[in-house]
């Protein structure tokens, strides 16, 4: 009699999100290697996702991502325990309900909420009491887990020294960067000359407020100098902007908000550097993304980035904006530096593979279910 497959259910949820693309990769990868499993994806209720593998299906949900509601806490448990799972792989902390107790890993991309958290519109008195919640369903994730994915080493460590109980049961799977954007790239209207940039959120710990403080700094020797500002309109980014409108440079930032691919492209391959001032990250793609395009990456020294950009950062200590400012303008005015650091970008993107991250995960999954 044939062997049924073991059932695995991945809670994709997160996969459409700025910070989903790890899971979008996985999946991809996971369906070229994998034919011994039988594999439910958990997906929104809007997402339109199709698998190309036979022993991959899908499976939609009501609920939200992340909520503390104790009626999508037990109804989004009971669809869980429904699905007769040997085991779930949830890829968000803490996305898994509390109700549920069948065997299940968990991916930790950083624990970035308890240092940077802010209470936004929110009450403060809310926001405490939101994060209490938070603190409890994280520890809650982690104690249950059969075993924790980590992105970086950094974040092992940070996991390991919070929840001492993890230690046995940690593995640190890197993440990887993106091939270059296809298609040509599109020259945005009234594109900048001579500029640098950055990508991605305006989030409290990107330290977006003293990158620009460094640029008013820079501003100083290099006139003619602009900072691009790549990403969606949201309530942290208008904040920022709304912050750097009283500044004595203001025209000279050029806040895009988002933009096509074609155009992205175009800014990477003409900066003069990418600056990534972020203060906390759990693995920090855009510095990658940066590198496969050409672009020399200046980089903050601090949690993970050292370990994923390598030699090819130029590194400063980004709570120090003169430190910052003069490194920015190290690379911008050596041309030397720069196409150093542009040849040791295109080196250190080998080290990152999504087909290893798909391996890895498999090799995880085969171990928790008792396989060799």
């Amino acid at each position: 009699m044939k062997q049924q497959k073991k059932h695995i259910v991945i809670d994709a949820r997160i996969r459409r999100a700025s910070t989903g693309r790890p899971v979008a990769r996985l999946l991809e990868h996971l369906q070229e290697i994998d034919q011994e499993h039988r594999y439910t994806i958990l997906l929104e209720k809007n997402d339109d996702w199709k698998p190309t593998n036979k022993n991959f299906g899908v499976s939609h949900t009501r609920f939200p991502i992340f909520s503390f509601n104790p009626f999508n806490q037990v109804l989004y448990a009971r669809q869980l325990y429904r699905l007769r799972a040997d085991l779930v792989y949830f890829t968000l902390s803490p996305q898994q309900p509390t109700f549920y107790l069948k065997k299940q890993a968990t991916l930790t991309h950083d624990l970035v909420m308890f240092k940077f958290a802010r209470a936004g519109r929110l009450p403060e008195w809310l926001h405490r009491l939101r994060m209490q919640g938070y603190r409890f369903l994280m520890w809650r994730a982690h104690r249950i887990a059969k075993h924790v994915v980590v992105p970086t080493e950094f974040v092992n460590d940070d996991v390991c020294k919070r929840y001492l109980f993890v230690n046995r049961k940690i593995t640190t799977m890197h993440e990887s960067s993106e091939p270059p954007l296809s298609g040509r790239a599109k020259t945005p209207d009234n594109p900048p000359e001579n500029f640098i940039m950055y990508t991605g959120s305006a989030f409290p710990h990107k330290n977006l407020e003293n990158l620009i403080t460094a640029f008013e700094l820079l501003k100083e020797h290099h006139t003619d100098l602009k900072l691009v500002l790549i990403g969606k309109r949201e309530y942290h980014s208008k904040k920022l902007e709304k912050w750097a409108k009283k500044q004595a440079y203001f025209d000279d930032i050029i806040f895009t908000g988002f933009i096509p691919d074609e155009e992205l492209k175009w800014y990477y391959e003409n900066a003069r550097a990418y600056v990534f001032a972020s203060l906390s990250e759990g693995f920090g793609l855009p510095g990658l993304e940066a590198m496969v395009h050409g672009c020399p990456v200046v980089s903050s020294n601090l949690s993970c980035l050292p370990e994923v950009n390598g030699d090819a950062g130029h590194y400063f200590n980004p709570l120090d904006v003169h430190d910052m400012a003069t490194k920015i303008d190290e690379v911008i005015s050596n041309e030397t530096l720069r196409k150093k650091l542009i040849e040791k970008g295109f080196e250190n993107i080998k080290r990152f593979s999504w087909r290893k991250f798909a391996v890895q995960h498999l090799q995880l999954f085969r171990a928790l279910l008792g396989e060799k």
